[in-house]
């Protein structure tokens, strides 16, 4: 799913898999979040598009301005020091990985949606029991943009409402069905082409395929334990063509 923080925003996009093939069995704009969390309650592996956690370091800091605590406070500061409370381990993971920069769950346009995510979570695991944040449940953190990076499509200025930008998501949408043609769009290319939103959400969908077929990137080492509390963007490891598998 492309999760926003309005509901008019966010977008689901549901894959059935089988022997050889594909198909984009529901998609729908204006989600809102009771019909996610039945969604979810549906399938066998969910990808969403929005962090599902905060920096570690976040929530001492805080803690610390709140009781007037200068020790965890000055420790982040400088630049540096901040990086450490905008960005998780994931997104910096993710920058050495693909060259991109995830945005700031704590210091960016995100910090809507990922309020919401929150909640969603807690909805869930009320009903389905909790989610590993690291994606080794049932829900897997994903960033469309770096998944078309590592499957080699080009994924710039799609985003948007102007004439340059839907040509490009037109552009896009041709390739991966170049890419994937065992994909069934079923009937739904028009829309996709219209809504980076929708798009989004099939690639989320699709990531979600490959961190359940176990081809995304882990974290290990010392990445697991941050992975534990901040959550983890899982990067297809592999083309789309191992999605089949």
């Amino acid at each position: 799913m492309d999760l926003a923080a309005a509901t008019k925003k966010t977008a689901v996009a549901v894959i059935e898999w089988s022997q050889g093939r594909a198909r984009l069995a529901h998609l729908a704009l204006d989600v809102a979040d009771r019909e996610i969390v039945e969604l979810f309650g549906t399938t066998g592996m969910t990808g969403i598009d929005c962090p599902v956690g905060w920096p570690q370091a976040l929530i001492p800091f805080l803690t610390g301005h709140l009781n007037f605590d200068g020790g965890p406070v000055l420790a982040h500061d400088g630049i540096e020091g901040r990086r450490l409370l905008a960005y998780r381990d994931t997104d910096r993971f993710v920058t050495a990985r693909t060259g991109l920069i995830p945005l700031s769950v704590s210091a960016d346009r995100l910090a809507h949606p990922a309020m919401r995510c929150a909640v969603i979570q807690a909805r869930i695991a009320a009903l389905h029991g909790p989610q590993p944040r690291d994606g080794s449940g049932k829900l897997a953190e994903v960033y469309p943009a770096a998944s078309l990076k590592v499957w080699g499509l080009t994924a710039r200025g799609y985003k948007g409402r102007g004439t340059s930008e839907a040509e490009r998501l037109s552009v896009l949408l041709g390739t991966l069905r170049e890419q994937a043609p065992w994909l069934d769009l079923a009937g739904h290319e028009d829309r996709l082409a219209g809504s980076d939103d929708l798009f989004d959400a099939v690639v989320a969908s699709l990531t979600a395929r490959a961190a359940a077929v176990g081809r995304t990137a882990k974290p290990d080492g010392a990445h697991a334990e941050a992975a534990r509390r901040e959550g983890w963007i899982h990067l297809p490891t592999s083309g789309l063509p191992d999605l089949l598998t």
